[in-house]
């Protein structure tokens, strides 16, 4: 792919990175920021880029990447003192809303594996029905129908109150997103 198709594919795809840039770390600043070294590093590896291979799944992939050595790398920066801190602390709105999600996280954990990984890619992936086909590597029609058979078994399963399976590993409420993102990009990545 010549570097002027590149570009203009990956500027289309700028609105996609941030939303998921802001997804992932929560604050519209520091995700305008990720989302721009996600690009850069995706212009600077354009040669590694195979052509035809869905490039908002690769691109998601190095926004993850960039995002988790960023993670890794904050234990170096200082702390806030005190005072600081208690000025800039932030209360949820809901603070119900990581213990929901957790329980969404189980319960699509119970779902059939083609059903689940074909919700996650549209739901949480916010990927087209194409776009999840090509990944799934099947027809568009099949991943609609998988997407409306997992989201009905799902509100069942949330009206039940599903708890985890007894195999999984515990996770904190606070890690569920982090955690169905990650799903998203493995997904995305492992099929491209």
């Amino acid at each position: 792919m010549d570097d002027s198709a590149f570009k203009s594919q990956l500027a289309g795809l700028i609105p996609h990175l941030r939303a998921f840039a802001r997804n992932l770390c929560g604050d519209p600043i520091l995700a305008d920021d990720l989302a721009q070294d996600a690009m850069l590093k995706a212009w600077e590896g354009r040669s590694a880029y195979r052509e035809g291979t869905n490039m908002k799944a690769w691109c998601f992939t190095i926004l993850r990447n960039v995002f988790y050595s960023e993670k890794r790398r904050s234990w170096r920066v200082q702390a806030l003192e005190p005072a600081t801190a208690e000025a800039v602390l932030v209360a949820w709105d809901d603070p119900t809303a990581a213990l929901d999600l957790l329980t969404l996280r189980h319960a699509l954990q119970c779902l059939p594996v083609d059903q689940r990984e074909a919700l996650i890619l549209v739901g949480a992936g916010a990927m087209s029905y194409e776009e999840a086909a090509g990944i799934c590597q099947c027809a568009v029609g099949t991943v609609k129908s998988r997407v409306n058979r997992a989201r009905r078994e799902l509100m069942d399963l949330l009206e039940r109150r599903v708890s985890p399976r007894p195999c999984e590993r515990r996770m904190r409420a606070s890690d569920a997103f982090e955690d169905l993102m990650g799903q998203v990009a493995e997904l995305a990545g492992s099929r491209v």
